[in-house]
């Protein structure tokens, strides 16, 4: 298999990110519009994550939050995004790193992404990477559209289709 000098799949999940960027841009600065909202999921064990210990006590790996009604201070960078919300009726802030980015989800449009880092070859066999770092592999979830290739799709939790892009390289 050739080997990608370009990093295809590193300049795929950044513009994916960089969609997640934008819409948490434009939400900061004019709100949500209409019906839309977000679930965002990420890593709380990442380093780019700040939470406080009683949310990391409780969720040591990954959690989901919802942006929709009481969220608070919501502050976009290049590289992270601040928010303020309730747990239990404790306001906290959050700081989360688009790196640490595992899902977004707009329920209102049945559109939404997942971030995964997976191996390309068989997890049981480490040996054939040769040193080489686990590549990262996007996929886009989209209930809405029917027009996805049929190919290495699955089913996920939630109804919604998950299709790896994947599907759509070319078979050697």
């Amino acid at each position: 298999m050739p080997q990608d000098l370009i990093r295809y799949d590193l300049l795929v999940q950044d513009a994916l990110k960089g969609v997640v960027r934008h819409v948490l841009s434009d939400a900061a600065a004019n709100g949500l519009p209409g019906d839309h909202h977000f679930y965002i999921s990420f890593r709380t064990d990442h380093p780019g994550v700040r939470i406080s210990q009683r949310l990391r006590d409780k969720h040591p790996e990954e959690m989901t939050i919802v942006l929709q009604h009481q969220f608070w201070d919501l502050g976009i960078t290049e590289h992270s995004f601040e928010v303020g919300l309730s747990f239990s009726g404790i306001p906290e802030r959050l700081l989360v790193a688009f790196e640490a980015l595992t899902g977004f989800w707009d329920p209102a449009v049945d559109f939404g992404l997942k971030f995964e880092l997976s191996n390309v070859e068989n997890a049981d066999n480490d040996s054939d990477l040769d040193g080489e770092e686990p590549v990262p592999v996007v996929r886009a979830v989209s209930v809405a559209s029917d027009a996805v290739a049929e190919t290495k799709d699955e089913a996920a939790e939630d109804g919604a289709r998950v299709v790896s892009l994947d599907a759509f390289r070319k078979k050697t």
